[in-house]
């Protein structure tokens, strides 16, 4: 019977996840390369190179491509033969085990931290786990004497966008898909690749939607050939469609929404028709690996030519320059959506638990720790830095989590801006255009990219709240759009998304 060292499975799921979390699959690198020369509107072609260009810098530093590291899945393979060893002491540790040890180590690695985002009681106090853990760890038990493990780093924008429905077995799947995306937004932050489970019981129907997104990107193989199966037309009406829907890049419009699009079956009752959809995003983090006989896995390292081609830096850009520190009204109600930004200078950084906390003082009358009068606030949760660095990979987050907080905000604070990823709802631009403030985008998904602009960085209030602790951040030329200007016209309504009928 072959047995596998437990410290040897620990070891790889550690090794997997820092590699993951700074390189790119090569399959996806290629894809991104295509999308952007074929690309016709210009702020999706400008937001696929900044992805690009943080791609071949992430990998080139070692260093997170975003901000958000990510909850950690593993998938085994495990043979009905294969012995698992432990030449420690006490019982053979299980695979949870082993996978919750791996991946303190890899977020704790003092060369390359990795946020912590795993929060221990979602009911309660949310308090962070302050190390990553628990992995989600599924296990499935087949023939032979192999192990093989699925390592994945698993952004929250794209979960979040997760979509489930009992259809009846006449509908149409396309359909129902196509229906998804517009509701959908740009959170996910496109393009990316969906996966879509069909079959089976509901929670086996998302779990399939999942696992199904981390195999290699073959769509063009796939449209050269032609399909030959059912999933494989599915996959191509969807891809076709979705990417007609002009949501493009980012959500800025534009002509690749999808890069790939990943279909998984299974056995139903004849009465069902459980289908699900699960996006990845830009930060696309996964590896398989056969465990060896003796000693860790073995990943092979990436290919440099996988970024020729590639710029070191974003091209010298053209833009309305701003100096954040002497900000004001009437400069805000100048911006025009669609305007790009480089701004210099300080800003101030907050995400869900800081502006719970900054509601909850204001609706008691008791001053914020830090104000926010003539300032501008970026949704982010950084990296820890490394040594050179003033703060490590910093890209946005989805903007729409804190709308029910902006009213409140912009009334009473006098906050002039906010950054973050994504289009925001009605509420929120009503607030905006009610106050004459702005929203700017960043390109999600080019966190490192992003980090490289902020020259300085402190934590000035909310401390205890780790990566949600409020920052001060002093930045130079970090590139932005207005998505919603001060009359409230949003650059996601410039490109509306357009009703496609059935192929």
């Amino acid at each position: 019977m072959r047995a596998v060292l437990a410290a040897d499975i620990e070891t790889s799921i550690a090794d997997a996840l820092q590699s993951i979390s700074h390189t790119h699959p090569a399959d996806f690198v290629q894809a991104l390369k295509a999308a952007h020369a074929r690309e016709s509107k210009g702020p999706a072609r400008h937001a696929l190179l900044q992805l690009l260009v943080n791609s071949r810098l992430s990998a080139q530093a070692r260093r997170p491509v975003c901000q958000d590291t990510g909850v950690v899945h593993v998938y085994a393979r495990i043979g009905m033969d294969l012995r698992i060893r432990h030449d420690g002491p006490g019982p053979t540790p299980s695979l949870q085990t082993l996978a919750n040890r791996a991946v303190a180590r890899a977020y704790g690695c003092p060369g390359n931290p990795l946020r912590a985002s795993m929060i221990r009681d979602p009911l309660d106090a949310r308090r962070n786990t302050g190390d990553n853990t628990p992995a989600i760890v599924q296990v499935e038990m087949v023939e032979g004497d192999g192990l093989t493990l699925t390592v994945v780093a698993k952004g929250g924008g794209g979960d979040v966008k997760t979509r489930y429905a009992m259809l009846n077995p006449s509908d149409s799947v396309a359909d129902w898909v196509l229906s998804q995306l517009p509701g959908m937004g740009a959170g996910w932050c496109p393009p990316g690749v969906l996966g879509l489970g069909v079959g089976g019981s509901p929670e086996q129907a998302v779990a399939l939607a999942k696992r199904a997104l981390f195999h290699p990107i073959d769509m063009p193989a796939l449209l050269e050939r032609g399909a030959v199966t059912a999933e494989e037309r599915l996959r191509i009406d969807v891809y076709q469609r979705v990417n007609a829907l002009g949501i493009g890049a980012q959500g800025l419009g534009g002509d690749t929404t999808v890069l790939d699009v990943k279909v998984a079956t299974a056995a139903s009752h004849a009465a069902l028709l459980p289908v699900a959809l699960v996006p990845n995003c830009a930060a696309t983090r996964f590896v398989t690996f056969d465990m060896p006989a003796a000693g860790p896995a073995a990943l092979p390292p990436p290919d440099p030519a996988t970024w020729d081609g590639i710029p070191d830096a974003l091209p010298a850009q053209e833009g309305i320059r701003v100096n954040l520190d002497a900000l004001t009204q009437a400069e805000v109600s100048a911006w025009a959506a669609g305007d790009t930004l480089l701004l210099s200078g300080k800003l101030l950084t907050g995400r869900d638990a800081a502006h719970k906390r900054m509601a909850d003082l204001l609706d008691r009358g008791q001053p914020l720790p830090v104000p926010l009068r003539g300032r501008t606030l970026y949704y982010v949760g950084p990296v820890d830095p490394v040594d050179g660095e003033a703060v490590g990979p910093a890209g946005p987050t989805t903007a729409t989590r804190m709308d029910k907080f902006l009213p409140q905000l912009l009334a009473q604070t006098g906050l002039l801006a906010t950054i973050g990823k994504a289009e925001r709802g009605p509420q929120a631009i009503d607030a905006i255009k009610q106050h004459g403030a702005a929203y700017l985008s960043a390109v999600g998904g080019a966190a490192y990219l992003v980090a490289r602009t902020v020259r300085s960085a402190r934590v000035v209030a909310f401390a205890d709240l780790g990566m949600e602790a409020i920052y001060e951040f002093e930045v130079q030329d970090m590139p932005v759009t207005v998505a919603v200007d001060a009359r409230g016209r949003s650059v996601h309504a410039v490109f509306p998304v357009r009703t496609v009928p059935p192929a």
